[in-house]
């Protein structure tokens, strides 16, 4: 099937015409059956060595090293340009870094060339504590140690030993990772600004911060939209002062930038917290709080895009039944239980979210035609990551643990204190889905623009 594109698109000289898709050449037709040695007797042989080398791993594993390293000697001869179709994981800024380092260049097929990465300039971030990166931490206080212990060595603001998804979407795109907005004190905007904090919610709560055991944040979506439009009109009005006013990003990075979501979780666990408080709820009733969650959202993404936004990157939500401190602190019988450990009950609300919220997405394709919204499967990303933990090489997760808000420092520990991930669970999850393969459409991060 690549063979046949390659000829009809010329991307590769010298191919026989191919008048059938049926014609398949016979290496093609072994090595789809058998483990057999490409054969060196065929009824057409390419003039010179050409190699079609398909990498389904990042180009960042050490799969794509050590394979380059094997089709070198095999050949004898150095990988001279590497071609890619469709393969948007070939267009980020440290890939052709090392390329180049290494004598390889990168070659687009025609298809590809009419979609080149989207070099955003920046990143406007909307979410709670999977993509806080020191808001809540401004606004009330510094995390305790252990957070931060792995990679910035003292406690950043992040919940987590380390880096969040959205640091490494930063550094794929060659961004600097973000800082919060409500940080006064040695950030920088030029490439963005983070207006996530831990505990938001989509919908207003009256259970906020610090007055409350289960607090939850008062920057809540509609607040973040607030503070962006904000931001956004006062940048606008300083930017061409120069000087102090350097640190904000340029005005046309607002249209240019990408605009990332990761939130509805906390509007969840509200709803199941609230088991254990007067105002008992069932998962019924939560539920039905979901479409005017999804209503909510949508109009924060309607706001966005009549401020200019139109790169929306939107991740969906995880599995809150298999999140060790939900479990800890909610009742659940054994029945409720999936073989994995995971409180079904937990994730049916979730799983219904999920289900509205790519609904919504379609629709505001529709009611937004000058934006490009991709829909990202986060929810099955975790849930294959919490049920499959060992094979992926992470040590064996248990959902219900009598532990299960305590810190987990093992550092192949998939959840760092019972609710959030830690660097290399975050690591991971980015590596399955910056090149498209769980999203709706299936675009690369760096292609996910109009």
């Amino acid at each position: 099937m690549e063979i046949w594109r390659c000829f009809k698109e010329n991307d590769v000289k010298g191919l026989p015409k191919i008048v059938h898709l049926v014609d398949v050449y016979e290496a093609c037709q072994l090595g789809k059956q058998h483990q057999i040695p490409f054969p060196f007797q065929s009824s057409w042989k390419a003039k010179r060595t050409i190699i079609a080398y398909s990498l389904i791993s990042l180009w960042s594993n050490d799969s794509f090293i050590s394979g380059r390293q094997k089709v070198d000697t095999f050949i004898g001869l150095k990988i001279n340009t590497l071609r890619t179709v469709s393969g948007g994981e070939y267009l980020s800024n440290e890939f052709d870094k090392y390329c180049r380092h290494n004598g390889s260049l990168i070659s687009f097929s025609n298809s590809q060339k009419s979609k080149l990465a989207c070099n955003f300039p920046a990143i406007f971030n909307f979410g709670d504590s999977n993509s806080d990166t020191g808001g809540l931490f401004a606004a009330f206080g510094p995390l305790p140690s252990p957070y931060g212990q792995t990679f910035f060595h003292h406690p950043s603001g992040r919940y987590s030993d380390g880096r969040l998804m959205i640091d490494f979407m930063a550094e794929s795109l060659g961004l600097p990772y973000l800082s919060a907005y409500l940080d006064s004190v040695g950030s920088n905007f030029s490439h963005g600004t983070n207006f996530a904090t831990a505990g938001s919610t989509i919908r207003p709560t009256t259970n906020n911060y610090p007055s409350s055991k289960y607090g939850f944040s008062p920057f809540s979506l509609n607040v973040q939209l607030i503070e962006y439009s904000y931001f956004k009109n006062r940048t606008e009005k300083y930017i061409t002062q120069g000087g102090e006013f350097a640190a904000l990003p340029k005005a046309d990075y607002f249209l240019k930038g990408l605009y990332t979501f990761d939130i509805g979780q906390n509007d969840m666990t509200e709803g199941y917290f609230s088991i254990l408080t007067n105002d008992k709820k069932t998962n019924d009733q939560i539920k039905a709080t979901v479409p005017d969650m999804i209503s909510q959202f949508s109009n924060v993404i309607k706001g966005v895009y009549a401020l200019g936004g139109r790169s929306f990157w939107i991740h969906n939500t995880g599995p809150l039944g298999c999140y060790p401190f939900v479990l800890k602190n909610l009742p659940i019988k054994p029945e409720q239980l999936d073989k994995y450990g995971c409180g079904i009950p937990y994730n049916d609300v979730p799983q219904y979210f999920n289900q509205l919220l790519k609904e919504a997405v379609i629709q505001l394709r529709k009611d937004l035609p000058l934006a490009a919204l991709t829909y990202v499967d986060i929810y099955s990303l975790k849930y294959t990551l919490i049920t499959q933990a060992t094979k992926l090489g992470f040590e064996t997760f248990l959902p219900y643990r009598p532990n299960g808000g305590e810190f987990d420092t093992d550092p192949k520990a998939i959840m760092w204190d019972g609710t959030h991930f830690t660097e290399m669970a975050n690591k991971w999850l980015f590596q399955q889905f910056v090149n498209g393969s769980f999203s709706d459409p299936p675009t690369p991060l760096n292609l996910a623009c109009p």
